[in-house]
């Protein structure tokens, strides 16, 4: 109890120096638990949609993908109607209804402008039936009547400003449907972003689906007391065929479309916990040096409790209780903060389309509870190793010393230390660079980025001692004898400048990674588009839907076109010679292609490929086959029939556009495969005639305003895309980053503060000798900047050292160029010594306002 006492006593009195540790948990426990809550939330979200909308028991055909595949033809796979009558007359069932559902369309208002979400979810396109009542209901207007009506989703309609009698045009692969809004359907559960269309049966059979008497699905309910499994089993008896139909209960039909989501949500899940646990690392450092300063002002009060009586594990143990105060208070703080960090996160989903309401919040009992226990168990372990020296300070020791004297041993060992782990960091990362194979480097270079990461952190007060003196020749000597006192005092304890410059090292290193690994990316894809790539226009779809027919034709008629390439992605089982068999992506495209995409062969000629029933194959592929020019492949077409192809030619795969893909003649792809199953182009390519490449330009953007899903990009607009993609992953990950960043921040801060208080003595004798407070200031500004500009120093250049080891690894997936981002670089350096300068603002307003006598009669 004794203990407790005293603990809480010290803790209270030095609530201050606690606060700003106290915030590092509270904003790491906070990322953790806002993460858990915010996917928490999107999982119960998803799961009342997919639950509410599935009904009793689901038939669809054997062949349909999971809810997110889009058919290779545009149509999804379809359901005779006959089946629907043989389903209504089983055992159970109460009522059945035949489904059509697309999400192969596009819906645009009057203004071709895109009505669906920007986020990602689907757009989807349906009949309205019964089976919809379980998950929505008509606020307003009516249901489709007929071809010239239409009824929205709440949402969208909210979103777009949509209004009963507005025209819409739905494009689809059989067409475009042009007709109005007759009625606006709200979920009456959380639609997390999808833009939903619905028509009557007859158009949505014939318009989406191309035929009068097909189905994608049929929903069927059960009667009262009939459990799902059972009327699972009596429809399945009712169908006699098994092998042609997929049959799911409500549970089973939900689980499945959750773990089309799963996967997405984890990734999210589990990065953003990884952002969390670098805020963790930095912390530590913040509260090693918290508590091993409280522990050094401390040492003749620690002197005085071993001289009464007190145990070396008692010292210890007060030290660590007020590390489990300090833990226990800001992970409490850190749950609260985490709660509504979700809360942000969800209304800013909302902001860019995603919705999710805060009637779904999830809060399992094991987020509070992980998030306290990691709070606290971080906290005492950063505070073990003060607590440990606390215990070791002899009591005449501490009563002669108000400091804790260093030991040059340990200061030995540990520098051996480092320098072992920081040269086998640099071996391993040296290993990286001569890797054949990407699976062998990747593991040498996570061990180079562990093993160097610990080794600068070890190393950190040896590596002060150089690195602090030679920025202070280029940014404090100017300032004079105030900028040497600034210098000393950052030198005065390497130790404490080496953790608050590690803390700051850590985020700056993965910021100078992964710039230096974006940049190399957009570089590499550049070059090789630059020496691959012949066509002038590339068309596309940003979110992978396939191009209509209809826009097809457009892009057809446009005027100044020297030609138009189709592409196409045909799923096939490939049998080689030696009997091997492999499920790959064969390319029909018109012989035109080999102009827009130079590919290189390492034997027999591209243009035979396009032959009729010849192909092409990669090396890798052909290697692995042991296959050779004049070859046959047994190619079965998943939508059509088996063919014998001639391998005509073999290309190299030491190329990142194309990689490993197989040609062939689409008049080869149309023999074997029926036109109605035939797939859709995947993107297309134009090249202009001579000297008429911007008015044909013009005119293919002009062809396509009616379908605003496609993006018409010259060799320019796709570069720039590609920046901008990568440039917009990068600043989601700086912005992540910036966590770790802010609480190293707090540890200068916290540094400094802590320090002022240390030298109390010494600040109130040299106010007392002539230093103005003006100059007092400067000198704590500088030494914030120069511990500040040391941790950035080493961070970049250990994360430029990462960041050349793992564009090697790219070199081998074709990724070739290494660009060294330097204007980010040095951008960061700069405001580095910003980060500096602000985080000693508080400290050093503090130090100027300290009263002179009483800090020279300040006893240690």
């Amino acid at each position: 109890m004794t203990v407790l006492k005293t603990s809480a006593r010290n803790f209270l009195a030095h609530k201050g120096r606690m606060a700003l540790s106290a915030v590092a948990v509270l904003l790491s426990v906070a990322f953790v638990c806002g993460t858990l809550v915010f996917t928490d939330t999107m999982n119960t979200t998803f799961d009342k949609l997919f639950a509410a909308s599935a009904a009793d028991v689901t038939v669809s055909p054997k062949a349909a993908g999971d809810a997110d595949d889009l058919p290779e033809n545009g149509r999804p796979e379809a359901l005779p109607a006959s089946v629907l009558d043989r389903i209504e007359k089983a055992d159970g069932v109460e009522h059945a209804e035949g489904g059509v559902s697309s999400l192969s369309v596009t819906v645009v208002d009057g203004d071709n402008k895109n009505m669906g979400s920007e986020t990602g979810a689907p757009t989807i396109a349906a009949n309205w039936t019964r089976n919809d009542l379980r998950s929505m209901e008509i606020a307003s207007g009516h249901a489709p009547r007929g071809p010239t009506e239409v009824m929205v989703d709440a949402d969208t309609a909210e979103k777009h400003g949509l209004e009963i009698g507005d025209e819409l045009r739905t494009v689809a692969v059989t067409g475009d449907i042009t007709a109005r809004i007759s009625g606006i359907a709200a979920f009456t559960v959380s639609n997390p972003g999808a833009a939903v269309v619905f028509f009557d049966t007859a158009t949505a059979q014939r318009k989406l689906l191309g035929a009068a008497d097909v189905f994608t699905h049929v929903s069927v309910a059960a009667e009262p007391g009939v459990a799902d499994t059972r009327l699972k089993n009596d429809v399945a008896a009712a169908l006699g065929d098994p092998g042609a139909y997929k049959l799911q209960t409500q549970d089973e039909a939900a689980a499945a479309n959750k773990d089309s989501m799963g996967s997405f949500l984890d990734v999210m899940k589990y990065a953003m916990l990884g952002f969390a646990g670098i805020a963790f690392l930095v912390g530590i450092f913040l509260i090693v040096n918290t508590f091993s300063m409280l522990v050094a002002q401390r040492t003749r009060e620690i002197g005085l409790m071993r001289a009464i009586g007190s145990s070396r594990k008692q010292v210890n143990r007060s030290v660590l209780v007020e590390a489990v105060l300090l833990g226990i208070v800001g992970s409490i703080l850190g749950v609260g903060a985490g709660i509504g960090l979700a809360v942000g996160l969800m209304k800013l989903m909302g902001a860019v389309g995603m919705e999710l309401s805060t009637k779904d919040l999830t809060i399992a009992w094991t987020t509070p509870a992980l998030g306290l226990v990691l709070g606290v168990f971080v906290t005492v372990l950063a505070a073990y190793v003060p607590a440990r020296r606390a215990g070791k300070v002899s009591p005449m020791a501490a009563l002669r010393d108000a400091g804790t004297p260093a030991d040059s041993r340990s200061g030995r060992v540990r520098a051996g230390i480092g320098l072992v782990l920081t040269l086998g960091g640099g071996a391993a990362l040296w290993a990286t660079t001569r890797a054949a194979k990407a699976s062998e480097g990747s593991l040498f270079l996570g061990l180079g980025v562990v093993l160097t990461l610990i080794g600068f952190v070890v190393i950190g007060p040896l590596l002060a001692g150089f690195v602090v003196r030679a920025l202070s020749v280029v940014v404090l000597r100017m300032f004079g004898p105030v900028g040497r006192l600034a210098e000393r005092n950052a030198l005065r304890n390497p130790r404490r400048t080496g953790a608050t410059g590690a803390a700051l090292m850590i985020g700056l290193a993965l910021v100078a990674c992964l710039s230096v690994v974006g940049s190399s990316m957009v570089a590499s894809a550049t070059e090789e588009l630059d020496r691959s790539v012949g066509a002038d226009f590339i068309v596309q779809s940003a979110t992978g839907q396939l191009i209509v027919p209809q826009a097809a034709q457009a892009m057809e008629s446009a005027p100044g076109m020297e030609h138009i390439t189709q592409y196409k992605v045909l799923s096939a089982k490939l049998t080689a010679p030696g009997g091997t068999t492999e499920d790959e992506e064969v390319v029909a495209a018109d012989p035109t292609y080999r102009d827009d995409l130079r590919r290189t062969t390492v034997a027999g000629d591209l243009a035979a490929a396009y032959g009729e029933d010849s192909m092409s194959v990669g090396d890798d592929f052909a290697t692995r086959h042991r296959i050779k020019v004049g070859d046959e492949m047994t190619v079965a077409f998943k939508a059509g029939e088996t063919a014998k192809l001639k391998v005509a030619a073999i290309t190299s795969d030491e190329t990142n556009v194309d990689k490993g893909a197989m040609y062939i003649h689409t008049g080869t792809a149309e023999k074997y495969v029926p036109a109605d199953r035939m797939p859709k182009n995947m993107l297309m390519f134009a090249t202009a005639r001579d000297g008429e490449e911007k008015e044909a330009y013009a005119a293919l953007k002009s062809s396509l305003a009616e379908y605003p899903q496609y993006k018409v990009q010259n060799q320019a607009d796709f570069k720039q895309d590609l920046k901008d993609q990568i440039g917009q992953l990068l600043n989601i990950v700086y912005g992540l980053l910036a966590l770790a960043i802010i609480v190293a921040v707090l540890g200068v801060v916290n540094t400094l503060a802590l320090s002022v208080v240390e030298r109390t003595r010494e600040i109130g004798l040299m106010r007392a000798i002539g230093l103005s407070r003006r100059q007092l200031r400067r000198m704590i500004r500088l030494e914030s900047v120069v511990i500040a500009l040391f941790g950035a120093l080493l961070g970049l250049g250990l994360g430029m050292g990462w960041g050349t080891s793992a564009q090697k690894l790219l070199a081998l997936e074709g990724l070739g160029v290494l660009e060294i981002p330097w204007p980010t670089i040095l951008s960061v350096f700069v405001a580095s010594a910003f980060v500096g300068l602000f985080a000693a603002l508080v400290p050093a307003f503090r130090a100027g306002r300290m009263n002179v006598l009483n800090a020279i009669a300040t006893d240690g």
